[in-house]
C-alpha cells in the first residue's frame, strides 16, 4: 500500500488515490531490433516487431527503436566491415522509417549525480493513460551515469523514482531492494510495480489541464533519495535536494544500511502513526478525504518536509502550499531532466 495524491487532470480511483505512471527502457542483448524493410507489412498489428538482426563479421548496424502508443519509428545506420561493396554502402546510409504519425515526442534524462549506484524505477499507470515511453521500467544507474529516452507528449501519471542497496539475485521481488523496490525485480511490473515507501517520487502529467505540463518531486511516499526535476524551458524547478534520511524524526527514521546509515525516511502515512490507515489524518483517508479536512497542520510531522523542501509535495493535498504542483505551457514542448543527489 502506498500513498499518493492528486494530479488535477489524472483519474482518481475508489478510496482517492491517483494511479501512476512508470517509464520503461530496453538496452541490452547482442542483436538489435527491429530492423527489416518487411516489416512493412505487419503494420497493422500493434505489437508488431520486425525480425531481429544479429550482428556478424560483415556488416555492423546500428538501431533505434522509438515507439510510444501513437508514433513508431525506426532509424537504422549501415556500416561494411570486411566485405568488398560499392561506394554507395560503404558510405552511412540512414534510414528512417515514420510508421504511424501522432503525438510527437519529449526527451527525458535521468542523471545519478550520486556517489554511489541507484536502481532507478519507472511507472505509468494504465487505467489512466495506455501512452508510455519507450524505455524500460527499471535499470542499473552507476555513480554520476545519465540516459535519456524519448515520452509521448501525452504522457499521463507518470513517475520515477529511485531505488537503494539492491540484490535481485536472491530477492527478485518488492524487498529486493531497501527502499523503493518493487514488483518484478530489476524490471518493475508494468501493472503493478509501483515502488514501496519510502521512496521520493518525481511526477509527470503532460498536456494536463490548462493545456500544461504538471509535475512535482513527491514526499508523500516518503524520502529515500534527494532528486531535482528541470527543464530546458526555464519553467520552475521541483526538487527535494536535502538529504532527509539522518536527522528523520525518530517514529519515521529508517530503514538502514548495513553500517547503520538511515536511507530513508518514512512519511506519517506509511508509517502508520495513528495505527488506522484507512481513516487517517496523515494518510488523508476516510472521514479525513478531502482538503477541508485533511489540513496540513494535522499531518504528523510535515513542517519537517516541508521546511527543508519546500519545493516538493508534502503530504497529499499540499497544492495549497503554493509550491508544490509545478507547470510548464505544453505547447513549449519542455524536455526534462530528473537528477539524482543534486
Amino acid at each position: 500500500m502506498y500513498c499518493s495524491k492528486w494530479f488535477p487532470t489524472l483519474s482518481r480511483t475508489a478510496n482517492g488515490r491517483l494511479s501512476h505512471l512508470l517509464l520503461s527502457t530496453d538496452v541490452h542483448h547482442d542483436h538489435f531490433e527491429p530492423m527489416a524493410t518487411s516489416w512493412a507489412g505487419s503494420l497493422g498489428s500493434p505489437n508488431a516487431r520486425p525480425p531481429a538482426v544479429h550482428l556478424s563479421e560483415k556488416l555492423h548496424a546500428f538501431a533505434l527503436y522509438k515507439e510510444s502508443s501513437q508514433v513508431r519509428s525506426l532509424v537504422a545506420i549501415y556500416f561494411s566491415s570486411h566485405t568488398p561493396l560499392s561506394f554507395a554502402m560503404k558510405s552511412l546510409i540512414a534510414v528512417s522509417l515514420v510508421l504511424v504519425s501522432g503525438a510527437a515526442a519529449r526527451t527525458f534524462t535521468v542523471y545519478n549525480a550520486c556517489p554511489f549506484t541507484i536502481w532507478p524505477a519507472m511507472f505509468t499507470d494504465l487505467n489512466v493513460a495506455p501512452n508510455v515511453p519507450a524505455f524500460t521500467t527499471g535499470w542499473e544507474a552507476k555513480a554520476w551515469t545519465k540516459v535519456s529516452f524519448t515520452v509521448p507528449d501525452n504522457w499521463k501519471a507518470g513517475r520515477i523514482w529511485g531505488r537503494r542497496n539492491c540484490n535481485f539475485a536472491t530477492n527478485p521481488g518488492p524487498n529486493s531492494c531497501l527502499t523503493g523496490g518493487c514488483n518484478g525485480g530489476l524490471q518493475c511490473n508494468p501493472r503493478t510495480g509501483t515502488g514501496v515507501p519510502p521512496a521520493t517520487v518525481a511526477e509527470w502529467t503532460l498536456e494536463g489541464a490548462g493545456n500544461q505540463d504538471w509535475y512535482d518531486v513527491s514526499l508523500v511516499d516518503g524520502y529515500n533519495l534527494p532528486m531535482r526535476i528541470s527543464n530546458n524551458k526555464g519553467c520552475p524547478v521541483a526538487e527535494c535536494a536535502v538529504d532527509l534520511g539522518p536527522n528523520c524524526p525518530a517514529p519515521l527514521k529508517g530503514p538502514y544500511d548495513s553500517t547503520g546509515f538511515p536511507v530513508g525516511c518514512k512519511s506519517a502515512c506509511s508509517a502508520n502513526l495513528d495505527g488506522n490507515p484507512g481513516n487517517s489524518r496523515n494518510c488523508c483517508s476516510g472521514s479525513f478525504s478531502t482538503p477541508a479536512t485533511c489540513p496540513a497542520s494535522g499531518v504528523a510531522h510535515y513542517s519537517y518536509f516541508k521546511n527543508n523542501c519546500p519545493r516538493s509535495y508534502a503530504y497529499a493535498y499540499d497544492e495549497s502550499s503554493g509550491t508544490a504542483l509545478w507547470t510548464c505551457p505544453s505547447s513549449s514542448k519542455a524536455d526534462y531532466t530528473l537528477t539524482f543527489c543534486p
